[in-house]
């Protein structure tokens, strides 16, 4: 690991620019395309399927995301980018994967991915570290989506943050009695709905999605026998990427 040699450019809308932020992984990440991601650490099925997807789209048309390696939605949206289009902004030292439950998923960011931290080798994270932690996931995206978050929540803080550097602020629909922090937002006219995953994610695209002919026949729910008479061992690749599923011998996009 090492200290980056320039700060970030979006480091300059932070209340106090970092002296040294820490780095481990590929540094190119942060020329692109970035969007922020964050939520709550209990997300409901609903939340995991769309956070999954929205991260997924963005990857595909070469956007970044960034979020804080957290449980719940942190790590469905580190997931759902992949490792190659994803920064993780840890409360600690980058000798230390926290929490313990997602190490394979950090390692894996830090070898394909990047992580950044303010923190030097053999710091243990704090309540404050975690706060300053947000503020830079924040900083670093274009724009800030909250997936799902209760009014009072750590999520909120880092809504705060964006208000503040005069971010626009985006959140899933939820239903009544649900997600209170981001519906409220809502309400309050701080934040936009997010209604479809493929327009939203086309407005921050550094390129343009290729149609896949492989996932244009999957589309159309195929036998499994009848995709892998077309396409081989690919199906199965797919499966393993968790780009589609094989259930009582059909097989679907996910």
């Amino acid at each position: 690991m090492k200290k980056l040699k320039y700060l970030p450019k979006e480091c300059a809308s932070m209340s106090k620019i970092p002296k040294d932020i820490w780095c481990l992984g590929d540094e190119k990440l942060l020329e692109r395309p970035k969007v922020s991601i964050v939520g709550t650490r209990r997300p409901l099925a609903y939340t995991k399927d769309y956070t999954f997807k929205l991260a997924r789209a963005l990857a595909k048309r070469g956007v970044v995301t960034v979020s804080g390696a957290a449980m719940g939605v942190d790590a469905i949206a580190h997931q759902g980018a992949g490792a190659k289009s994803t920064i993780a902004v840890m409360a600690n030292g980058l000798d230390i994967r926290y929490p313990s439950v997602n190490k394979n998923l950090i390692t894996d960011i830090e070898k394909r991915g990047l992580a950044l931290s303010f923190y030097e080798p053999g710091f243990k994270a704090r309540n404050w570290s975690f706060v300053a932690r947000n503020e830079l996931v924040v900083a670093l995206g274009e724009v800030l989506v909250v997936t799902e978050a209760e009014l009072k929540s750590g999520s909120m803080r880092s809504v705060e943050y964006a208000l503040e550097m005069g971010k626009e602020i985006y959140v899933l629909a939820h239903r009544l009695n649900e997600s209170s922090g981001t519906n409220w937002l809502l309400q309050e006219g701080k934040a936009k709905p997010i209604y479809n995953i493929d327009s939203f994610a086309n407005r921050f695209a550094l390129y343009e999605e290729k149609r896949d002919s492989f996932l244009e026949f999957i589309e159309q729910s195929p036998t499994l026998e009848a995709a892998l008479e077309k396409f081989g061992d690919r199906v199965y690749e797919a499966e393993l990427e968790g780009a589609i599923s094989i259930q009582n011998g059909m097989v679907q996009v996910l």
